[in-house]
């Protein structure tokens, strides 16, 4: 008896409450919006957040491995788009970009604040994002602890003192990797570059699948444990060991090779993908990317320089990253008709 009156006692009070509640009206469904990126894409959480919040949108991140690996997925996948935005197609994967068609234009507002120099698209198709120098990175403690000069140019690297101890990601795969290549191809030319490559192959080269490898795994700068003192990374790679330093550091451990023609400037571009369902949540995003918050945010998240003149670099990127005075550049068109043979022939040099 006792427990069917406390039954009945609750059943009452329950439904008292929810006859005192207003009647709660439905809101509109949150949309999904799936962006393609490289593996090396971060955002700050809250910068996020407040995206989803202003336009009322869940934000998925697919990241598809390197940028050469995302954007041969993204061709692959055409037919059935895996996302809405993609981003991270940058000048050496350009054309290939471009050429299977799959992004649709857009002429975003912010384009106007762009300096020319970032617009490699004339169609809109890919809008510039960011910009950063690859060039060979190496740990200053192997190099002092031994008394052996850092390497100023490609020259150098053929010399025995530097035997096995480079470390390059593959350029069929990786557009660092390609950005290198690049580089010894404006140096040396392309009737001259495979001669080069032949002699460092002979004097130790080693080479992986993608920057995430060859500077975690392989580079000794870096983990501490890795056989080579050199890798091919970024510029802007001493600032990174700086700032996530386990123990805070009044100097980079390790340092960029930024002598005129060693490193490459790559651009990076985002663009919408064709056949999205959700074309102006798409066009938000991409706003959203060239904006000041999320230019702002990603020197510290990607160690990328922002191509929005308005963002602010923090104080610790400008003392740590280094930036070409002299990067190597080829023009994209002759990129475009070349890069597959360049590619092949490397290969047949290198890893046959």
């Amino acid at each position: 008896m006792k427990k069917f009156l406390l039954s009945a006692i609750l059943v009452l009070l329950a439904t008292a409450c929810n006859a005192a509640q207003p009647t709660v009206q439905p809101t509109a469904q949150t949309t999904s919006l799936t962006v393609m990126t490289h593996d090396s894409f971060e955002v700050s959480a809250d910068l996020i957040a407040a995206f989803e919040k202003e336009n009322n949108v869940k934000v998925t991140f697919l990241k598809s491995g390197d940028a050469g690996s995302a954007l041969n997925k993204a061709i692959l996948s055409k037919n059935a788009p895996l996302a809405d935005v993609f981003y991270g197609v940058d000048n050496t994967f350009l054309s290939r970009a471009l050429d299977a068609g799959i992004f649709e234009p857009y002429n975003a507002p912010l384009l106007k604040t762009i300096p020319t120099n970032y617009m490699l698209d004339p169609t809109d198709d890919l809008l510039p994002v960011d910009y950063g120098d690859v060039c060979i990175n190496y740990d200053k403690a192997y190099f002092s602890n031994r008394s052996l000069t850092v390497p100023q140019n490609f020259e150098d690297l053929l010399k025995p003192e530097y035997k096995d101890m480079l470390v390059m990601e593959n350029p069929a795969t990786s557009s660092t990797g390609l950005a290198f290549l690049l580089a010894t191809i404006a140096h040396f030319g392309q009737n001259n570059y495979l001669d080069f490559w032949k002699d460092l192959n002979s004097n130790g080269l080693v080479v992986v699948d993608d920057w995430s490898t060859a500077y975690y795994s392989n580079f000794s700068g870096s983990s501490g444990h890795g056989p080579q003192p050199l890798v091919v990374s970024y510029a802007s790679s001493p600032a990174a060991e700086v700032i996530y330093a386990e123990t805070k550091l009044i100097e980079a451990p390790t340092g960029s090779i930024t002598s005129e023609g060693t490193c490459f400037r790559q651009v990076e571009f985002v663009g919408i993908l064709k056949g999205t369902p959700h074309r102006k949540l798409a066009e938000k995003f991409v706003d959203f990317i060239l904006g000041v918050r999320f230019q702002e945010d990603m020197p510290l998240q990607m160690f990328v320089y922002p191509v929005n003149p308005d963002a602010k670099l923090p104080p610790e990127f400008v003392k740590y990253a280094q930036v070409s005075a002299s990067p190597a550049s080829i023009d994209p068109g002759i990129i475009a008709t070349n890069r597959d043979k360049w590619i092949s022939a490397w290969t047949e040099v290198v890893l046959h």
